[in-house]
């Protein structure tokens, strides 16, 4: 019940009281396996966010590869990769958080930032995705979904579960982001 409590007041509290935090990281979230408070402002403001909610159980979970793939590419040039699991849609994150990580790190090779389970669906979604969602006029409609968040931290767009990860269309918005 207090880790319950704690990862509510996490997931509803601002991530700073200053005016300098983009309005779209200015949340705290809850990493997956150490449960430790990350400020997103302090942690990413600058860099180029890719914000993906994901399953272990998804046709597209294999997406993961090609996430790390861009999280390795891009990284040194300013790029992030946040993933976010979520039982959301037909229960296709059931397991534990350590499940999620073994599964991740050893499936997939998966080095990029993972934080703790998340709702993202419309009335029910975290505070962080009901952001997202209200930036990008829409909530995820399935596992893998990606926001694209700009090194001033405006959202450039997003993309739908189909759009593959080294897909033209989000390497480009990556790569234009980047420069």
């Amino acid at each position: 019940m207090i880790r319950l409590l704690l990862a509510l007041f996490i997931a509803t509290a601002p991530a700073s009281a200053g005016e300098s935090c983009a309005e779209l990281l200015d949340f705290t979230v809850e990493s997956l396996v150490e449960h430790q408070p990350v400020n997103l402002c302090q942690s990413y403001q600058g860099k180029v966010v890719l914000v993906v909610n994901t399953a272990s159980k998804c046709g597209y979970t294999y997406q993961y590869d090609g996430l790390e793939k861009l999280y390795r590419r891009y990284k040194d040039s300013g790029l992030v990769v946040l993933g976010f699991p979520s039982n959301d849609f037909a229960g296709q994150e059931p397991g534990s958080e350590e499940q999620i990580e073994d599964f991740c790190r050893l499936t997939y090779g998966v080095e990029f930032p993972m934080f703790a389970k998340s709702s993202v669906k419309q009335g029910s979604a975290s505070p962080f995705y009901q952001s997202l969602a209200n930036a990008a006029g829409s909530y995820p409609g399935w596992n893998f979904h990606k926001y694209l968040i700009g090194r001033s931290g405006q959202l450039l767009g997003n993309f739908p579960s189909r759009i593959k990860p080294q897909s033209r269309e989000l390497i480009t918005a990556i790569e234009a982001a980047l420069q």
